[in-house]
This record gives structure tokens, C-alpha cells and sequence, in this order.
């Protein structure tokens, strides 16, 4: 027999212990390779998974882009066309000639001092650039102050947009004006005011412009127009400067010149003084 075995029964059993752990030693040896085997091949799909995988598509990469703002549209290019022109009556142009043909206020007021009334109309001819209702408005203003001829108590007034009417005031252009007043002095033509008959005639041209002999706004020159006019309608005549100095009498023809006197537009003062002048023939 082989020596090995006549080894005693202790020395047998050595080796099969050793067997037995070197056996077991192989086949962890061998599970662990197992084991890394399938880490490794894990750890290569995650690689592939993160890395390798295919791009998403380009336009899926980019922020959302924000809403566009909108652009504001140019502005305007510049017309070429003229912008409208201001009314000729705000501009104090006044037209030569009219139609002849007139437009009345449809306003009416209140009654004017203690005297008895004298109603009246106010009309504007057709094309002259002044508005009816705003002119009564003027007139109305005028023969209700009472540094007008209402301070005497023999007079009153009343604006009428409809009914019989006293008289008329008529706001008329140079050349209607010339023909309802007769105008056939040449230095007058063109210029003047005048009552003719129950109708009191205000030349446009002295409405819109005044007159360079009076010394004063266009709106008191108006009330000068007026007052004089009336006072004709009432029965007043033309009086003359009463000395250099003083103040014209509204019944002075102050158009023609102030020999002296102070432009004004007013019968009385604020107190009630009448304003006279010496009676021209």
C-alpha cells in the first residue's frame, strides 16, 4: 500500500478538512467572479444608458423662448395735407361780401331794466364766420349792463328768439352793410355802422376788428357798436367830444376821430353819471 495510507486515522481526517476548505475557497472564488461578472455588466448598461443614449432632438434643448414682445407700429408719417384752417372769425378775417341772406338766433333773455321793453332779434349773415346764438349772447350782455341805457328808467330790453320783435340787430359783411345803410360817402364805404329803420346794421368788419381809434379791446368796441346804434333805435342823437380829456360819449361818432377825448364805450359810468356831449347838428 501507498504510504500515505498507512498514515494514522488523525492524519487522514487533516486532509479532508483541507479538501473540504480548499473546495470551498473555489467555489467562492468562483461566485465572486459570478457576482463582479454581473456588477460590471450592470455597470455597463448605466454607462450606456447616461452617456451613450441617443440625443434627444436639437430644439428640445433650448429654453422656451418668451413670448415676442410686440413691436409698436411706426408712427404716423407726417401729412402732407393742411391741417384746417381757424374759422375766419377767430382769426378777425372778415369776407368783403355775403349773400344778403341772414341766420337769427333762436335765443331768448330775460328782460332788462324798468322802462318799457323793446324786444329784439339778433341775426348774422350767412357766410360771415359768426355764430347767431353766441352774438345774442353779446348783445344781450351789452343792453343789460347797467352802465348801458337801462340806467334810465325809461328804457328796457329783451332778447327774442321768436315772435314780433321792436327791432333787429343785423351783424352784416362791409358790402351788405353799404347797401342796407346807403353808404355812399368813399371814406365810409366799407366802414361804418348805421341804424336803418327799425334794424340796427353792425358792419362785420368792426365786430371781428374794432376800430384803430378806439382804445380798447375788440369786445368793448363791440358794446360801443351797440350802444350807439340802440341809442339811434331809442331816439338819441349824435353828441361831441366835451373836452380834451374825457371820456367820448357813447353817442359821439368816436369812428371818425376823439377830438381830444378818451375812447369809451359806455351811456353812464359805474355810478349812474351820464356821459354827455355837446349836441352835434
Amino acid at each position: 500500500m501507498p504510504e500515505s495510507y498507512r498514515q494514522p486515522g488523525g492524519s487522514r481526517r487533516a486532509a479532508r478538512a483541507r479538501a473540504r476548505a480548499e473546495r470551498r475557497r473555489r467555489l467562492r472564488r468562483t461566485a465572486l467572479a459570478v457576482v463582479c461578472a454581473a456588477g460590471a455588466a450592470t455597470a455597463g448598461v448605466l454607462v450606456w444608458d447616461r452617456e451613450d443614449a441617443p440625443a434627444p432632438p436639437a430644439a428640445a434643448l433650448r429654453p422656451t423662448p418668451a413670448a415676442p414682445t410686440p413691436t409698436p407700429p411706426p408712427p404716423p408719417a407726417p401729412s402732407t395735407r393742411p391741417s384746417s384752417e381757424p374759422s375766419r372769425a377767430s382769426r378777425g378775417d372778415v369776407p368783403r361780401s355775403g349773400p344778403g341772406t341772414f341766420t337769427a338766433s333762436a335765443l331768448s333773455g330775460d328782460r332788462h331794466g324798468s322802462g318799457q321793453v323793446r324786444r329784439y332779434r339778433v341775426e348774422v349773415e350767412d357766410g360771415s364766420g359768426v355764430d347767431a346764438d353766441q352774438a345774442a349772447r353779446e348783445v344781450d350782455a351789452v343792453l343789460g349792463d347797467r352802465r348801458g341805457w337801462i340806467r334810465d328808467p325809461r328804457y328796457g330790453f329783451q332778447l327774442a328768439g321768436q315772435g314780433p320783435v321792436d327791432f333787429t340787430v343785423r351783424i352784416a359783411t362791409p358790402s351788405t352793410t353799404d347797401r342796407l345803410c346807403e353808404v355812399t360817402t368813399p371814406e365810409l364805404v366799407g366802414e361804418t355802422n348805421c341804424r336803418a329803420g327799425h334794424t340796427v346794421v353792425v358792419n362785420l368788419k368792426r365786430w371781428q376788428q374794432g376800430s384803430p381809434n378806439f382804445d380798447g379791446p375788440v369786445e368793448e368796441y363791440r358794446a360801443l357798436i351797440v350802444n350807439h346804434e340802440v341809442g339811434h333805435e331809442i331816439g338819441r342823437g349824435h353828441e361831441g367830444c366835451p373836452g380834451a380829456g374825457k371820456p367820448a360819449p357813447a353817442m359821439m361818432q368816436q369812428l371818425k376821430g376823439l377830438q381830444g377825448c378818451k375812447a369809451n364805450a359806455w351811456p353812464y359810468t359805474p355810478t349812474g353819471t351820464y356821459l354827455a356831449g355837446p349836441p352835434v347838428p
